[in-house]
C-alpha cells in the first residue's frame, strides 16, 4: 500500500475513534451533570467510576498507539503514524463533542484533558495545538521515509521536544500541584482560573524541535535527488 493511502487510512480510523470518544464523554458528562467540565469535581465521586475512567483513557492511549505501530514499516513512521492518529483524534473529539452538545462554546473554554498523576487543565485550543504538531511531524516522518539518518542522531532535536513536554504538562497541571498539598478533596476542588500562556508558547517552540529538524533534513535530500548523475 503506498504511504499517501496508508496515511489516509489513518486519518480516517482516527476520526472514527474520536466520535467513539466523545459519545463516551457524552454519556459520562450528561449522567454526571458535566457537560461543562468547567465545575468542582469535573469528575464526580461515584464508586468505581474514577478507577474506570482512568483505565479507558489509558487503553486508549494504547489502541492509538497500537495502531501506529501496525501501520509504519520503519520505528520512524511508526510513532509517525501513532502521532498522526492522535493529533486527529484530539482535534476531531473536540469538533464532535461540539456536534453532540454544543460545548465547547468557544476554543477559550477550559477542559479537563486528563487524570493521570494529576487532573490537567486547559483551554481547548491548548491540547488542540498539540495535536496539530503532532500531526504535521507524524506527516513529516511517515511520508518523508527513507532518512538515511536514525533517531539517535536527533537526540538534541528530542531532548529540547522531552523538555518542552514537560514545560506543557507543568503548565496543564500547575493549579492542582499548588493545592496538592490538601490530598485528593483539594484536587478534585480546584478550578484554574489563569492559563499560563507565555510558558505555555515556549514549550511549543521547544515541542516543534523535531519538526523544524526533520523538515530540514527532508530539504536537504531534494536538491541532491534532483540533481542529475554526473558525467565523466
Amino acid at each position: 500500500m503506498k504511504e499517501r493511502k496508508r496515511w489516509l487510512l489513518m486519518v480516517l480510523f482516527a476520526i472514527a475513534m474520536a466520535w467513539m470518544e466523545s459519545a463516551v464523554v457524552f454519556y459520562l458528562r450528561t449522567l454526571s451533570n458535566r457537560i461543562d467540565p468547567y465545575q468542582t469535581e469535573p469528575l464526580p465521586p461515584i464508586a468505581g467510576l474514577a478507577s474506570v475512567e482512568v483505565v479507558r483513557e489509558a487503553a486508549t492511549l494504547i489502541m492509538l498507539w497500537t495502531v501506529g505501530m501496525l501501520a509504519g514499516k520503519t520505528w520512524r513512521s511508526r510513532w509517525g503514524y501513532a502521532a498522526i492518529a492522535f493529533g486527529v483524534w484530539d482535534i476531531f473529539y473536540y469538533v464532535f463533542l461540539k456536534v453532540i452538545t454544543g460545548w465547547p462554546n468557544s476554543l477559550s473554554d477550559w477542559d479537563v484533558l486528563f487524570l493521570l498523576p494529576l487532573p490537567w487543565w486547559g483551554p481547548v485550543l491548548s491540547p488542540m495545538l498539540i495535536a496539530l504538531m503532532m500531526i504535521i511531524w507524524g506527516t513529516l516522518a511517515s511520508l518523508g521515509e527513507p532518512f538515511a539518518h536514525p533517531f539517535r542522531s536527533e537526540w538534541k532535536a528530542w531532548l529540547l521536544n522531552f523538555l518542552g513536554i514537560l514545560l506543557a504538562l507543568y503548565v496543564f497541571m500547575e493549579d492542582a500541584l499548588r493545592v496538592s498539598g490538601g490530598g485528593a478533596d483539594a484536587v478534585r476542588a480546584v478550578l484554574p482560573v489563569r492559563f499560563n500562556w507565555p510558558i505555555f508558547i515556549i514549550a511549543l517552540g521547544l515541542m516543534a524541535a523535531p519538526i523544524i529538524h526533520t523538515t530540514r533534513k527532508i530539504r536537504s535530500r531534494r536538491p541532491l535527488e534532483l540533481s542529475p548523475n554526473p558525467t565523466t
